[in-house]
């Protein structure tokens, strides 16, 4: 109890003399300090911005359906650098080549296609006087809604004889309709796109996702196929969707590929001339990026944390190292906290994990660099320590 009561009182007076040294030394503590938080916050602040986007992406194309499967002319995904000169020559898909795939695959439940601009374009929509610029234009067989699960808050999607009838109607995103008729009805009135009228009977429930929702998946006009084609004849780009059954995804692709590359005339030693993806091949091609996105950054900020341990090294005060990691880790919340209110499209989620490591790795540079001089200042002679008073 007697050598308890010691320990209690060194340890008691040791943190006395440290804050005592704190405070008459406030500027070199401060500056030993910085370095550490700058780096245990930015490693946690890059955590919490690639989760919150990994995760917002994942929610994204999982609201699709994790094992749609997309097919176009070039691979769905991300790219990076410009495309090759036989990608470039490629030619579009084609109706007919969804028909096939719908009569011709057997592991394929549901088909439809998007026709839309080759070389993209900006689609206006109009009406008493307001206007939404950028809207995700196509048209689309009735079968859109089974593929890319359309949930409906209002109205109704369109139908198989509408789009055969090139009838004009519309189905407009969540967004879209809050701009438009944020307080009536919007069933049954005229709109305009691209200064085509079409009569609203649907209204699409908001998607997954803050972030990249925004990119236009809550403000389209989706109008029948055949309807799309009569307003725009010489738009030629199809997109094909395509849903296979349970657990018959790998047969589906390699069935649609056989497809295609015969109707395409694709030789058999030559490369596929279109691509297939799907929403959980793209979630896990974005999760990498934001992977190697992120190890760059913590080699980076690598740097604030060493000069925050030379800083240790020098000061080699028992406040600084136990503090460090508490301010690091408060900072990085609010800078967090901050971003999302600066940033509401942009998510952010701080993992545990990098609460756990951003603790561990301050704790461990304090460690490392205290190490040194305190194992060599327990090692001096006190003759020779005390002829420096």
């Amino acid at each position: 109890m007697r050598i308890k009561s010691q320990s209690l009182f060194r340890l008691g007076e040791n943190t006395r003399m440290a804050l005592k040294a704190l405070r008459e030394n406030k500027l070199r503590s401060f500056l030993t300090v910085l370095g550490v938080v700058i780096g245990v916050t930015t490693l946690l602040c890059v955590a919490a911005i690639m989760v919150g986007l990994d995760e917002d992406m994942r929610g994204f194309l999982n609201d699709f359906g994790a094992d749609t499967l997309f097919i176009y002319k070039f691979t769905p995904g991300i790219h990076f650098g410009r495309l090759s000169a036989e990608e470039r020559a490629r030619k579009p898909l084609t109706y007919d080549d969804a028909m096939a795939i719908n009569e011709q695959c057997s592991a394929v439940k549901w088909v439809t296609v998007q026709m839309f601009p080759r070389r993209g374009g900006i689609h206006t929509a109009r009406y008493q006087g307001h206007e939404v610029n950028g809207v995700d234009h196509a048209g689309a067989l009735s079968s859109y809604e089974q593929v890319y699960n359309v949930r409906m808050a209002k109205g109704r999607f369109f139908s198989q004889a509408e789009d055969e009838h090139r009838a004009d109607v519309v189905v407009i995103g969540a967004d879209m309709a809050d701009s438009f008729f944020p307080h009536e009805d919007p069933i049954g009135k005229i709109i305009l796109v691209d200064l085509v009228p079409y009569q609203v009977i649907g209204v699409e429930e908001k998607r997954k996702g803050q972030f990249f929702k925004d990119q236009s998946a809550d403000r389209v006009a989706t109008v029948p196929y055949h309807t799309y084609e009569k307003h725009h004849p010489v738009d030629n780009d199809n997109f094909i969707g395509a849903v296979p059954y349970p657990g018959m995804k790998s047969t589906a692709e390699d069935q649609i590929r056989d497809v295609l590359r015969r109707r395409r005339k694709v030789p058999y030693n030559k490369p596929d001339s279109f691509g297939i993806s799907s929403a959980d091949a793209i979630a896990t091609q974005f999760h990498q990026i934001t992977g190697m996105v992120a190890l760059v950054t913590i080699v980076i900020s690598s740097i604030g944390l060493m000069i925050g341990g030379v800083g240790v090294m020098n000061i080699m005060l028992m406040s600084v190292t136990e503090r460090t990691r508490e301010i690091g880790v408060l900072i990085s919340f609010v800078v967090s906290l901050l971003i999302s209110l600066i940033f509401p499209s942009l998510p952010t989620s701080v993992p545990m994990w990098a609460v756990v490591t951003g603790v561990l790795v301050s704790m461990s540079v304090g460690l490392f660099f205290g190490m040194y001089p305190a194992v060599k200042a327990a090692r001096l002679d006190p003759v020779d320590a005390l002829r420096y008073e």
